[in-house]
């Protein structure tokens, strides 16, 4: 609470609610003493011009400390409000770099771990056992922020009403969330069987196609609202596939990993669309809870496989000393942490900075290709990645985005106009042009 100290005026009891003068003493001897003379009633007078003058004088610094007081409370409102803003901007800056760098991260570490461990499928579900550990760093958040602290067991069952009144039953863990981890699986390996197959610049532009998938999707089945410009991005990240699939003379090659990667960002939007569909807007405790289910559930129905790929040789590993357990780790890490910037970043900044890492990480892999030499920039691939980091962006304007730009351009002309009129103002008096001037700055400052 921001405490101001209000300057009043030096004057009598208040009467409707405006300060009255008290009476001179010049009055009040007049009233009871009739038979003075001239020279008493001269200095009567002078000493009443003395009075009322200094009564006046006294009420103008009231009134200019009143004014005083109300100018510092508005610049102490803008300059808090600022600094809100000026620190989620920040927060945000930081966000974009880390959602970025560990996207990134996670898609080079991977392309060079599969030099040494050619097995995406196990990398997939050693990566999603991760998400096991979801819930408990959230515990650990809530123990230190939260003023009424609950034991594991009590959080557990107050996040477990996400699923439903009975909780996470067998029938809503077969229903509601196996399906997810299913496709959250599928997202993965896909993800990670493209990276087999295209350089890592093609990978993550291409997968950036999914906002328009979700859009899309969003549209059809949710019947959310149709805008014109998210249409055009749609279509400019369809032009983009095509165009990205042209650059490399449809081989069958770079054909398979660019059908990989359009297929995990499908599921990737698939999974957004059906999760606001079955289970709607999720609390950070009981997103926590969701995906260490999913982690969990993965690591007991899903362990397996990688054993069945193994005894097949499908992925098939000489001896456990031939595993990169470093890389593994890495990737994990990374995807983890990506994870929980984009899942709980929102909390602490924008969630429109939180989607433009993704998007500034095709520029990071691409300088990374190009230093590897792993990759050549024609014309037409760097058309492609163009147009889809474009649509991608423009997927990002909120729905009103024309709207804000006119009321934008209202209150610039608006705001321009009065300066004007002030400035002829001041022109002409001298007491008013400083109190407007006065007033007009307090609001420009909101």
């Amino acid at each position: 609470m921001i405490l101001n100290h209000l300057s009043l005026p030096a004057s009598g009891p208040e009467v409707g609610g405006k300060p009255t003068a008290l009476p001179s003493k010049a009055i009040v001897i007049r009233e009871v003493n009739l038979g003075y003379d001239e020279t008493t009633w001269q200095g009567e007078d002078r000493t009443r011009e003395n009075v009322v003058g200094t009564t006046d004088t006294q009420t103008t610094a009231g009134t200019t400390g009143a004014e005083s007081g109300s100018t510092r409370r508005k610049l102490h409102c803008c300059i808090r409000v600022t600094t809100v803003q000026v620190q989620k901007a920040l927060w945000g800056v930081a966000m974009v770099m880390c959602v970025c760098s560990s996207w990134a991260g996670s898609t080079q570490l991977a392309k060079l771990t599969f030099k040494q461990f050619d097995a995406p499928f196990t990398l997939t579900w050693f990566a999603t056992t991760w998400n096991c550990l979801f819930f408990p760093l959230y515990y650990i958040g809530h123990l230190c922020k939260s003023p009424e602290r609950q034991t594991p067991r009590q959080r557990f069952r107050e996040c477990c009403r996400f699923f439903g009144d009975d909780g996470l039953t067998p029938k809503v863990f077969f229903t509601k969330v196996a399906p997810f981890g299913l496709l959250w699986i599928l997202t993965n390996y896909l993800y990670l069987q493209a990276l087999r197959k295209i350089n890592t610049t093609d990978v993550s532009a291409l997968f950036c196609c999914n906002k328009a998938f979700v859009f899309l999707l969003s549209w059809i089945v949710l019947r959310d609202r149709f805008m014109g410009v998210r249409i055009v991005a749609a279509i400019l990240a369809i032009a983009g596939i095509v165009m990205m699939t042209y650059a490399d003379g449809f081989h069958s090659h770079s054909v398979i990993g660019i059908t990989f990667v359009v297929a995990s960002a499908s599921m990737s939007a698939l999974y957004k669309v059906l999760f606001k569909m079955v289970l709607g807007s999720a609390k950070f405790g009981e997103a926590a809870l969701f995906l260490s289910v999913v982690g969990s559930a993965n690591f007991v129905f899903i362990s397996f496989v990688p054993i069945i790929l193994y005894f097949t040789h499908v992925e098939y590993i000489g001896s456990p000393q031939d595993i990169p357990w470093a890389y593994l780790c890495g990737v994990a890490g990374l995807l983890f942490a990506f994870n929980i910037l984009v899942n709980f970043g929102i909390a602490i900044t924008y969630p429109t900075l939180i989607s433009l890492g993704i998007v500034l990480s095709v520029p990071v892999n691409a300088m990374v290709d190009l230093y590897t030499c792993e990759i050549h920039f024609n014309t037409v691939r760097l058309i492609a990645v163009f147009i889809i980091c474009l649509g991608f962006l423009m997927l990002l304007l909120p729905e009103d985005w024309d709207q804000c730009i006119i009321q934008l351009s209202t209150k610039l002309r608006k705001r321009d106009e009065p300066a004007e009129g002030n400035g002829e103002a001041g022109a002409t008096t001298g007491l008013n042009w400083r109190g407007r001037t006065r007033t007009s700055m307090s609001t420009f400052a909101h």
